[in-house]
């Protein structure tokens, strides 16, 4: 069993909810996310709850929605039409479609641009509100740095994860990336003492995935594969930013899982023809 780190001769089955080590009972401070050792318990501002840093400012989730927006109008004035089904100059050249990475074209930009791309005023609605709904809760807790290298990762697998499912299929749409950061939001907020379905967050990703599934021309595979690097960006937050207190560590295993996705989503991306059979959209 373990020993406090405060007080060696006392064995605790108790760790710090911030830092992670273990505190006997004359250590712990109980707080609204869990118990505190004495040094994390002085350090008040990383307890957050919902409610503490609803009202700060997401500065990266702000120019993240710019962005998407300003590609929209892009692809519109390139003749993308409103409705969406896709076509124009702008579309063509972002969208994600395998076999425009392979058979000697190598336009691997795609599994980037795609994820700043949208099919039509209704798909980039849905994908800008989430965003920023869970883009609002999550940057100001873990920072501006960690916050962006899980959503690139995360965009990176959904790209890959598409590729996976669907390599002759155009995709395009943020919703890997806010899978990825919703899967990151539940993870860092689970570790935080927030309550899973309390909160209403098991709620949402149980409806998203019920939605991803039941849906057609909805990218199964993109909202799979970033949700799974978004969660795995939350591990590292919490064992690197705030277990070790090395937040570099979670910035480099988040850069290794978007070099990884590059590399598997290359791989993968050589098709069987060049006929779209779709559209492969996010929620």
């Amino acid at each position: 069993m373990a020993v406090c780190y405060r007080h060696p001769s006392e064995e605790t089955g108790v760790s710090c909810s911030s830092c992670g080590r273990p505190i006997c009972t004359d250590c712990m401070t109980p707080t609204s996310v869990g118990m505190r050792c004495p040094e994390c318990a002085r350090d008040r501002t990383k307890v957050r709850t919902p409610r503490s840093i609803s009202g700060r400012r997401a500065s990266m989730t702000e120019a993240l929605i710019a962005i998407n927006v300003l590609v929209f109008l892009a692809e519109t004035a390139g003749g993308a039409p409103l409705q969406g089904s896709g076509g124009g100059n702008v579309w063509n050249h972002l969208v994600l479609f395998g076999p425009l990475m392979s058979h000697g074209h190598h336009e691997y930009w795609r599994l980037v641009s795609a994820g700043f791309t949208h099919d039509g005023i209704f798909h980039i609605l849905v994908n800008m509100l989430s965003l920023y709904f869970v883009g609002m809760a999550l940057e100001p807790a873990i920072g501006r740095v960690q916050f962006q290298a899980i959503y690139l990762s995360s965009l990176l697998a959904g790209s890959f994860g598409a590729l996976l499912f669907q390599p002759n299929v155009p995709t395009v749409g943020a919703s890997g990336a806010i899978f990825g950061i919703f899967g990151a939001l539940i993870v860092v907020a689970r570790y935080r003492g927030i309550p899973i379905w309390q909160s209403g967050l098991g709620f949402w990703l149980l409806l998203n995935l019920i939605f991803t599934f039941s849906f057609a021309g909805i990218s199964i595979g993109g909202h799979i594969g970033g949700l799974i690097a978004g969660a795995l960006g939350g591990v590292l937050v919490i064992e690197g930013a705030e277990r070790r207190h090395m937040p570099l560590l979670s910035v480099a295993g988040c850069a290794a899982i978007a070099i990884a996705c590059v590399a598997a989503g290359i791989a993968v991306a050589g098709g069987h023809g060049l006929v779209p059979h779709g559209i492969g959209v996010g929620s």
